[in-house]
């Protein structure tokens, strides 16, 4: 297997469980190393640290998959899918829909796995993992029962790896799917939704919104296919209503909402979020729970400035929809915004509004992201409750 040198003190991270090794980091590379190729790491002294896949052309050039060496690489892909579903099983055990694969945070680095039913959508971030994906979906086949087998990747960040965009059926066919996420029923239409499907990252978090909504009038902002809503009409909420600017996403709702056979009275908005906050606020209308979950404002560092002032706008607005003594439910999935960037622009956000807020509640992603301890980066969703004081008077 041919080999790749760090410089000097370059292993100390790598030794301390992160999982890349940067470009700038290496000292020498033996000529002649395909993209996807499995490398050994070595310390400036000779000694090995891990081996990985390797990729000339990304700033991440080796994404390391084992501390040793690797002598049969399907086994090592077998035993960490395995765990992963393990892992799962344990955390949902009467489910069979979740993030199966969180890439590098279940030790599968540029591979997400998710699984509706016996349905398993792929997400494929690694030249190496593209390379070898027959082996996993072999795996995925032989070992937990796949019937269908196909990707709904994301072009950006295939782009970042000089991956070529577009789609693969690897295994059957793409074709609708019913999950239940332990309490609400999903129509999945994959043709259509975000993602690979739907949004497993806030599943505990849908959960947690049903001890504040009973009785009460809810807005689910960017509602995507309904999954905060749908839980609060679970929990008797008395109003729910949707707002998207996706007419797709606004019919998921809804037709989410129609095979669940809830009764709380809806509303559906097919709108700009900002521009119906805008126009909410303008009308001195509230509700007593608005929940928003905007997509990320922020794909790389030179985002952060603008995507601190979007957060901050955002829920000045949603501030200013929330009745006294009532909640807002606010995510940021942006990796690059860090929970004190988070918290710091919902501080100014609430002073700009006049609203006193108290933090109640704070969390990460569900339990089937989990997280890295070494790695940062495993680690990016964002999601806070904040009970909402009456106006502030400002002299």
């Amino acid at each position: 297997m041919k080999k790749i040198t760090l410089k000097r003190n370059e292993d100390r991270r790598i030794r301390n469980g992160h999982l890349w090794v940067f470009s700038n980091e290496i000292e020498r590379t033996e000529e002649a190393i395909d993209n996807g190729e499995l490398v050994q790491v070595i310390d400036s002294k000779g000694g090995l640290i891990g081996t990985g896949f390797y990729n000339k052309n990304s700033l991440i050039s080796v994404r390391i998959l084992n501390a040793g060496n690797i002598d049969d690489l399907q086994e090592v892909f077998r035993k960490n899918i395995l765990n992963a579903f393990q892992l799962r099983k344990e955390l949902y055990p009467d489910g069979n829909s979740y993030r199966l694969s969180f890439s590098e945070s279940d030790f599968l680095p540029g591979l997400i796995i998710d699984r509706y039913n016996n349905t398993y959508v792929l997400q494929i971030y690694s030249y190496g993992m593209e390379k070898n994906v027959s082996l996993i979906v072999e795996i995925l086949k032989e070992e937990l029962n796949a019937e269908n087998i196909f990707t709904k990747n994301e072009d950006y960040f295939r782009t970042l790896e000089g991956l070529p965009s577009g789609d693969t059926v690897y295994f059957g066919e793409v074709k609708n799917e019913l999950i239940n996420d332990g309490a609400v029923d999903y129509l999945i239409n994959f043709e259509k939704g975000h993602k690979t499907g739907f949004y497993f990252d806030q599943r505990d978090n849908r959960f947690f919104i049903e001890k504040l909504v009973n009785g009460k009038n809810v807005l689910d902002a960017f509602c995507n296919s309904g999954g905060f809503g749908l839980h609060a009409a679970k929990a008797d909420a008395a109003k729910v209503t949707f707002v998207d600017s996706s007419a797709n996403e606004i019919e998921s709702a809804k037709e989410n909402y129609r095979i669940n056979n809830f009764t709380a009275e809806t509303e559906f908005t097919e709108e700009d979020v900002f521009n119906y906050l805008e126009k909410t606020a303008g009308a001195g209308k509230k509700f007593d729970v608005v929940m928003v979950d905007p997509p990320a404002f922020a794909k790389s560092r030179k985002n952060i400035p603008t995507a601190k002032k979007g957060y901050e706008r955002l829920n000045k607005l949603a501030l200013q929809c929330v009745s006294g003594g009532g909640y807002l439910v606010t995510s940021s999935c942006s990796y690059h915004i860090t929970r004190d960037d988070f918290i710091e622009s919902l501080n100014n956000a609430s002073v700009k509004a006049g609203r006193h807020i108290q933090l109640v509640y704070f969390n990460s992603a569900s339990m089937d992201h989990p997280k890295l301890p070494a790695m940062p980066e495993t680690s990016y969703l964002k999601f806070g409750v904040f009970k909402v004081s009456g106006d502030i008077k400002i002299s």
